[in-house]
């Protein structure tokens, strides 16, 4: 262990275990790691602070600079308040929505924040218990603040927590209000944090929030005809413990839908997640209990929501009639084929209709739009992106979905954050539609392969915690772009984009610039044969994200399952290839 690092964390350590500013429970946490013999546990809580980003915070709970607790959380929000005080000077009313999870402490985190916003003169709208954060996005507009927070970690393991910032547009903050919140921010020393707020300044708010919301995502339904013909369509929803449960079924049901069976296991607010091995409904494993359900009462579909409720996952029956898990590309592609096919057929589809998607996800969507002659727009990663094209475009073009691979869908533009309860009440429509031709989820899913072609993806995410864990991601998005590969599972690299110096070289000595709004540490590799694999460290976990996606033709359906194992093994020496 470096002993000048240790030594740095002690010092603060102590710091922390002595003041004043910082309450027993909290010293007696810092004693304890100051004591211990082993000092791993000291060292990741104070090695560095919490960054605030440009997301906001997320990190493991606990005592420590580097940790989720209320003083982390409390700088955070004198900072933001602060910036929102100058920027919005003169004004005679500041507001802003304070939303919640389900997670443990998101209460007394929400609390704080609340109180320090009314400490500092700032007005507060707090929900009166967990809501969906597309719904904070909503009520932002809804009620015309000019800023809020979300205390979420969204689908991460259940030690860790979040602070979400967003602005008056319902987005996540982005430039210039990103680095002025964040320059605030690390201005704020832990005692300079204002308590004690007036009470008149924090209004509790639920129901009238809820029926608009209700109402806005109700507007989305294209085809409410099939859904009356469709109305007892046997659904599966979970939660997992979220904050979901607070809002899709009342939506799917109405939306129409009479038929809507929650997973009662999962339908109780509980911050350990004890239903599941990890909250994240990317995992298969997350949807066990939705699928056992489904499985029992013969249902058409699976659907669940992560714990603040923006990511959708969804199941079908394949034609065998074994459910299988819809990855997040595919949720994407099965959206967006129905809004443009059913808007075209409906008469309202427009060339002044625009689509989004990120840089790692399916080029597949792009022959949808493409085919309809529908413009589709290449962002990055993080629907503040999606909702940033969607703010360029206000009054100008209509937005008509977007997504990206990590299960997040976004049908609307009066909230600007993926939105798992219009994706779940566009999804039951979705398959409403399909039941009405007398097909399955899977077998629009296979129409779409068949008239567009067949395409594989796969992530794979290495895990690296800890300083050493962040040196380790950083030395290797180093050596990729110092050494990048010539060569992937048997197809030369024919170009690189290199999103850090916004540079795409062509393996032909070519270099043009990359049109994005700022530098992101991505890259991207491209091959002869059509296939693409990103490189992205994340920005809320400590791993490092590989994205594939390899290209082949399917003639019928019946040569699905072998191209997906074909696509796997190819997976498989892209990796090898990249030393993964």
């Amino acid at each position: 262990m470096d002993q000048e690092l240790l030594k740095q964390c002690e010092s603060v350590a102590k710091e922390w275990a002595t003041s004043p500013v910082f309450d027993a429970n909290t010293q007696n946490e810092v004693k304890a790691m100051l004591e211990s013999e082993d000092k791993s546990a000291l060292v990741d809580s104070f090695y560095q602070t919490l960054e605030f980003g440009t997301g906001g915070l997320r990190g493991i709970m606990g005592a420590g600079t580097n940790r989720m607790n209320i003083y982390t959380v409390g700088a955070a929000t004198q900072g933001l308040a602060n910036y929102l005080n100058k920027f919005y000077a003169g004004r005679d009313k500041i507001s802003v929505v304070i939303g919640v999870d389900c997670r443990n402490n998101s209460d007394v985190f929400a609390q704080r924040v609340a109180d320090i916003f009314a400490a500092n003169g700032i007005y507060v709208y707090l929900f009166e218990d967990m809501r969906p954060t597309p719904e904070v996005s909503f009520a932002i507009r809804h009620l015309k603040c000019q800023s809020g927070v979300n205390i979420t970690a969204s689908h991460n393991p259940r030690e860790y927590n979040g602070y979400k910032a967003y602005w008056e547009d319902g987005a996540q903050v982005l430039a210039p209000h990103d680095k002025g919140i964040i320059d605030e921010v690390n201005k704020v020393r832990y005692e300079d944090v204002k308590t004690g707020g007036d009470k008149k300044f924090i209004t509790i708010i639920g129901e009238e929030v809820d029926k608009a919301y209700i109402d806005a995502v109700k507007t989305l339904s294209i085809d409410p005809a099939v859904i009356e013909r469709q109305k007892d369509l046997n659904i599966v929803y979970t939660p997992l413990h979220g904050a979901g449960m607070m809002m899709i079924p009342r939506s799917i049901r109405a939306w129409g839908f009479e038929n809507v069976n929650c997973v009662p296991e999962q339908m109780v607010k509980d911050g350990n997640f004890p239903t599941v091995v990890s909250p994240n409904p990317e995992n298969a494993e997350a949807l066990t209990l939705a699928v056992n359900l489904a499985k029992k009462i013969n249902a058409d579909i699976v659907m669940a929501s992560d714990p603040d409720a923006d990511r959708i996952a969804m199941a079908c029956k394949d034609s065998k009639g074994e459910w299988n898990i819809i990855n997040g590309n595919q949720t994407f592609m099965i959206f967006l084929y129905y809004i443009i096919k059913n808007r075209d057929a409906k008469g309202i589809l427009s060339k002044n209709d625009f689509v989004v998607k990120t840089i790692v996800t399916t080029e597949l969507v792009k022959r949808i739009a493409d085919k309809y002659q529908i413009e589709m727009r290449d962002c990055y990663t993080g629907f503040k992106w999606i909702a940033n094209e969607i703010r360029l475009e206000e009054g100008k073009m209509k937005y008509i979905g977007g997504g990206e691979e990590s299960f997040g869908f976004l049908a609307e533009d009066f909230c600007r954050d993926k939105d798992s309860v219009s994706a779940c009440s566009l999804l039951a429509e979705i398959c409403a539609w399909a039941k009405d031709q007398g097909k399955t989820l899977y077998d629009v899913l296979m129409d779409i392969y068949l008239e567009y072609g067949f395409s594989f993806n796969k992530a794979v995410n290495v895990v690296r915690p800890g300083k050493s864990g962040a040196d380790e991601i950083k030395q290797m998005m180093e050596d990729f772009r110092n050494n990048p590969p010539k060569e992937l599972a048997g197809s030369k690299v024919k170009l690189i984009k290199d999103y850090k110096t916004l540079k795409a070289t062509c393996s032909c000595g070519t270099v043009e610039d990359l049109k994005m709004p700022e530098t992101s540490n991505v890259l991207q590799f491209f091959t002869e044969d059509g296939s693409k694999v990103s490189v992205r460290p994340s920005g809320t976990e400590p791993k490092i994200k590989f994205y594939m996606e390899v290209f082949d033709e399917i003639n019928n359906v019946d040569e699905y399952s072998s191209l997906c194992e074909k696509a796997e093994a190819k997976c498989k020496l892209i990796l090898k290839d990249l030393n993964v």
